[in-house]
């Protein structure tokens, strides 16, 4: 099994410290799943097969997770960047600031409420299951 100590030093601190180097492995991988889903005519996002692979990665300890602590940070520090076309698009739809927007959000909030909710009953469902099966 190949393992992180099989890497030069110099490689390691690079994939430690680079954030560009870990987006682009982001990406790569992102592009190999998504290659993948298309070659082999998956039913499935090739972002979920890749996030599945990362997952994977990171658990077999395979890639070790400060690989990716810079570059992922560094996404999600610029996430309004990924949103601005859907903002931008607002302006298209004026009428999303109106009584169908409100509709809108009460929809998403309301969604959300049950969401949480059910997660929140299922989470607490199991803990009492557990403790049962336990004892």
């Amino acid at each position: 099994m190949v393992h992180i100590r099989d890497f030069p030093t110099l490689g390691r601190i690079a994939m430690r410290r680079n954030r560009w180097v870990q987006i682009g492995l982001l990406i790569g991988l992102w592009w190999l799943s998504d290659t993948a889903v298309r070659y082999l005519e998956i039913p499935v996002p090739g972002a979920v097969i890749g996030l599945a692979a990362l997952l994977v990665l990171l658990i077999s300890g395979w890639a070790p997770a400060a690989w990716f602590r810079r570059g992922t940070k560094g996404l999600l520090d610029h996430m309004l960047l990924f949103f601005l076309p859907a903002a931008m698009a607002l302006l298209d739809h004026r009428d999303l600031f109106g009584v169908a927007g409100l509709k809108v959000v009460l929809a998403v909030v309301v969604g959300t409420v049950l969401v949480m909710v059910g997660t929140a009953l299922s989470v607490e469902a199991c803990f009492r299951w557990s403790a049962r099966r336990a004892s």
